[in-house]
């Protein structure tokens, strides 16, 4: 890994599943949620951003995490805000995967990812 790059560990791969997101607690940082997409690997935040809910707790559905309090719904790659009543983004953390461990760079501010090779906005395997 590049260590100019502030990529912190998020998860394991293998403790991610691929039909929920699994939720993650750092002591310095809100709630975040880390989502399996085939192969790609996503760090969004947890809370949804029309209320108090944890997406952790919601259904993922073509590539969209679903709100549990008011069936909300989120593009996973993007962060978009796909259905009602959410309408304001969720933020996407640029991430990679190394060693079978999720990275994920916390204090961007949308510039390019700069960790190593397999580091996309999108981690793959």
């Amino acid at each position: 890994m590049n260590q100019q790059a502030p990529y912190r560990f998020i998860a394991h791969t293998a403790d991610v599943p691929e039909d929920r997101a699994l939720a993650v607690v750092l002591p310095d940082h809100p709630p975040l949620a880390v989502a399996r997409l085939g192969d790609e690997f996503f760090v969004i935040d947890d809370t949804c951003t029309h209320g108090a809910a944890l997406l952790s707790d919601g259904e993922i559905i073509d590539g969209e995490i679903e709100c549990p309090f008011h069936a909300g719904r989120f593009d996973i790659r993007t962060g978009e805000a796909t259905a009602f009543p959410c309408t304001k983004a969720l933020r996407v953390y640029p991430t990679c995967v190394e060693n079978g461990a999720v990275l994920a760079d916390l204090d961007a501010s949308g510039a390019a990812p700069l960790c190593g090779q397999t580091c996309t906005q999108a981690a793959t395997v």
